[in-house]
């Protein structure tokens, strides 16, 4: 990877997690109070409505659980992506792979905030947020295609293990969130989670989104295609994280209500252990840059024979 271009990364990353330093901390610093009225929306939905700090003006619920994805980002996801920063500067591949994963991570959730929360004084922000995740991941991508993508791991790529775990999650975002889609459609929006929104934003981008991504790159990884073990090497890092900032929210808003949703939490549980253990392994299968599997010729052997 060139020098400059090297840097460049290295800059949209070192920003993206500067501005979600800054996004996330208001969130779990400036949310207010903690005061909050009975409201009915216009659905005749009953619910608890928070009325100050950044996230006035949405579900008690939805803020309990967007705090506790807050602190995740807060704490772990912008280091995170800070330290990956430094080695894309470095030109390094597991850096640039990692980087690009976390990238997408913070591009899921500030698209998700952008569309979710209730409009507010972070609103500009989570758009330069998720347009400049995008704009990395773009740039890191491009970076990876010019240097070519065969041979980049060796034979220890788990690609079995890969497909299985996020194949099996897919299935589970499927049936979990069809189920909610039913009991919405049903009537019943309380149940189906809808408090004060319009519509179901994290289904919907997890259906239209994350659950084709899952199934494409675990396809692709699966038969063994160099840009599957590519895509998958950036994905398991943003399903790693995303996962984990579930578990965050599933405890927040515990915290909060006092209601343990613990089927959930096992299943994501479940998912940042073997996901976890996925990621090593890929991880530890890269090959540094610089170098490819079949490549190191003796230059010697390369040269012409010269006669005395």
């Amino acid at each position: 990877m060139k020098r400059r271009n090297a840097l460049a990364a290295a800059l949209i990353c070192i920003a993206v997690a500067g501005l979600a330093a800054v996004a996330a901390g208001l969130g779990v610093f400036a949310r207010g109070d903690g005061a909050f009225e009975t409201v009915t929306s216009v659905r005749d939905v009953t619910y608890r409505m928070a009325t100050d700090g950044v996230y006035a003006y949405n579900a008690e619920q939805v803020v309990a659980e967007g705090v506790g994805w807050d602190i995740f980002t807060l704490f772990v996801a912008v280091p995170a992506l800070a330290v990956a920063g430094w080695f894309v500067a470095g030109g390094s591949l597991r850096g640039r792979l990692a980087a690009a994963g976390l990238l997408g991570y913070f591009l899921y959730q500030y698209l998700e905030y952008a569309v979710t929360w209730a409009f507010g004084p972070l609103f500009p922000l989570f758009i330069a947020i998720y347009a400049a995740s995008l704009a990395g991941i773009v740039w890191l991508g491009v970076s990876l295609a010019e240097e070519g993508v065969p041979r980049r791991f060796d034979e220890r790529f788990p690609r079995r293990a890969f497909a299985g775990l996020n194949v099996s999650l897919a299935v589970l975002l499927a049936l979990m969130w069809a189920a909610r889609i039913a009991t919405g459609l049903g009537g019943d929006l309380e149940a189906a989670g809808l408090r004060g929104e319009t519509t179901m934003v994290v289904q919907a981008l997890d259906l239209g989104l994350v659950l084709p991504t899952a199934l494409f790159v675990s396809i692709l990884a699966w038969r063994r295609s160099p840009a599957g073990y590519v895509l998958a090497a950036a994905y398991t890092v943003t399903g790693l994280a995303m996962a984990s900032a579930i578990a965050g929210m599933l405890l927040s808003a515990w915290a909060v209500t006092g209601v343990l949703e613990l089927p959930p939490l096992l299943i994501f549980g479940a998912f940042i252990l073997g996901s976890a253990i996925v990621t090593a392994r890929i991880y530890r299968s890269a090959i540094p840059s610089g170098r490819r599997i079949g490549l190191e010729v003796d230059v010697r052997l390369t040269l012409p024979a010269v006669e005395a």
